[in-house]
């Protein structure tokens, strides 16, 4: 299974590879809205844990992952710093209104212990989301995606839509390495230890844009044996790629129709009948 391009084509062996799309699609769904919903971090910790369980489980090539987890760290941690510069005091409002001074850099920006702990919990919880997401691409197919859209009644034709562009994006990436290697051969030097950053972005600005204008000439193609096939006159429609439930299936149905009605209560009692914003801060 060739997980480059954290796409996969071809279903794998492992526990969560053999779930229906239904279940991956729809339970992935359910994780997103308990994360969003909720700044606790006894809420958000043990998802977390668990998602690092499952990303280890598939097996992916972690020569490539390491890379998005790199810069999705990063971005994130930018993200919380400009946090901190336009409102330093942020933390005072989400932990229950006091105020616990660390040190001061200047007048008004100064690190408080609130500040620290809200900031924490918001990094934690973008890179929940993060590597939940990345369990979900990884042990999906793009037919699958079609067919879990599907079974929340997503159109049919929107579902293939999501298909058709998921199993483009390795066909562009295998002919952009085509390209690139092509020219290097031809004497354009791409080596990131002989060439400068500035000159490889714009070599694969360059190699990029024809690749995605030639790709729309793909889609039309497509489309027009789509419509020959006649595509669309159906007004439901079946995947091969969905079988029948097993004993996963059922346990993971259980388990998320468990968290909707967590969900429906936390945000009914936390959101809507509760007026106070505050989260959970153990040192208040």
């Amino acid at each position: 299974m060739d997980n480059k391009l954290l796409i996969n084509l071809i279903p794998g062996d492992t526990f969560l590879h053999k779930l229906t799309g239904k279940t991956k699609v729809r339970t992935f769904l359910i994780l997103m809205v308990y994360l969003i919903m909720s700044f606790d971090l006894r809420l958000i910790m043990p998802l977390l844990i668990l998602s690092i369980i499952g990303l280890v489980s598939l097996k992916p090539s972690w020569k490539m992952i390491k890379y998005f987890i790199i810069i999705i760290g990063a971005m994130n941690v930018l993200n919380i710093v400009l946090f901190w510069l336009a409102d330093p005091n942020i933390g005072t409002m989400w932990c229950g209104g006091s105020t616990t001074v660390l040190f001061r850099l200047t007048e008004r920006l100064f690190v408080s212990a609130e500040t620290l702990w809200y900031l924490g919990v918001r990094f934690i919880k973008m890179m929940t989301c993060f590597m939940v997401s990345l369990v979900f691409i990884l042990s999906i197919t793009p037919s699958e995606l079609a067919a879990g859209l599907y079974s929340i009644k997503v159109p049919y034709k929107i579902c293939t839509i999501f298909s058709i562009a998921f199993r483009y994006i390795p066909d562009i990436g295998r002919d952009f390495q085509n390209i690139k290697v092509s020219l290097q051969t031809r004497g354009v030097e791409l080596d990131p230890k002989k060439t400068s950053v500035g000159k490889r972005l714009k070599q694969n600005i360059l190699i990029l844009v024809p690749l995605i204008t030639t790709s729309f000439d793909r889609v039309g193609n497509i489309s027009n044996a789509m419509d020959l096939r006649g595509y669309g006159r159906g007004k439901t429609r079946t995947y091969y790629s969905e079988h029948e439930e097993m004993k996963a299936d059922k346990v993971f149905k259980i388990f998320y129709i468990i968290l909707i009605l967590f969900c429906v209560y936390w945000i009914i009692t936390q959101n809507i009948m509760s007026q106070n914003i505050s989260m959970w801060y153990p040192f208040a």
